[in-house]
């Protein structure tokens, strides 16, 4: 029986088919579904996501932290965070803290976990009196070592609380940068309202250099210290009386 034009024209096309796809493999090539499950390292995170969010593919870092959110990078690939964010839903809790804490009001990956309408950070999911966001400065040598998205001196945690934006430092377009500003009128400004005297700051990026809680300033370049009114002479501090 001799075929048909149409049948043989079929036949060639479905050929011509399989081989493309043979090819690949034939030169040992990855489809694109392989590729994306690679793992040149064998740690447990694909070449793919490690570079996407600046890991090394080829060194197993599996354990390593690189935001230093007390979650390992395996971790942070498992939940879909971001390895290089200590806090990736921005509600002012690190990743870590809302994984260890044990409480199902917390979540790394949603804000508002309880939908109540208060972020997590905000919540005090142990009743202890003190704000989720702020359980871990007992811990930390500078309570001011958070992140500040927008270096106007604020942490990022912080800003919720001001009504100012973590990444606009200045939200109110006033000409004053948002750690400048006096959001409660306490006559501290917002960047030194975590200053204390047991903080052992290097330098709180923007702030001013009154880490020791002794000083507090105002937004007219003068300090108020223990020994009496400071003013700013050139680049120096002087004292007035």
């Amino acid at each position: 029986m001799t075929s048909s034009p149409f049948h043989r024209r079929s036949v060639a096309l479905v050929a011509s088919g399989l081989a493309a796809m043979a090819a690949p493999l034939a030169l040992g090539l990855a489809s694109p579904a392989s590729a994306a499950r690679a793992d040149s390292d064998r740690d447990g995170m694909p070449n793919r996501w490690e570079r996407v969010h600046h890991l090394n593919p080829q060194r197993a870092n599996a354990g390593g932290d690189a935001d230093h959110d007390g979650l390992r990078n395996i971790a942070e690939y498992r939940r879909h965070l971001d390895p290089r964010d200590q806090d990736s839903d921005n509600d002012g809790d690190d990743d870590g803290d809302e994984v260890t804490d044990g409480s199902a009001s917390t979540d790394p990956d949603d804000a508002d976990t309880d939908d109540d309408g208060t972020v997590d950070g905000d919540e005090d999911a142990d009743h202890d009196g003190t704000d989720n966001e702020d359980e871990d400065d007992a811990t930390e040598t500078c309570v001011a070592d958070d992140p500040d998205a927008d270096s106007d001196g604020v942490d990022d945690e912080d800003e919720n609380e001001n009504g100012t934006r973590v990444h606009d430092d200045d939200s109110d377009d006033d000409g004053v940068e948002d750690g400048n500003e006096d959001a409660d009128h306490d006559s501290v400004d917002d960047e030194d309202e975590d200053d204390s005297a047991s903080d052992d700051c290097d330098d709180d990026e923007n702030e001013d250099s009154d880490d020791d809680g002794s000083n507090e300033s105002d937004d007219n370049g003068r300090m108020q210290s223990a020994g009496g009114a400071v003013a700013m002479r050139g680049s120096s501090w002087w004292t007035v009386g």
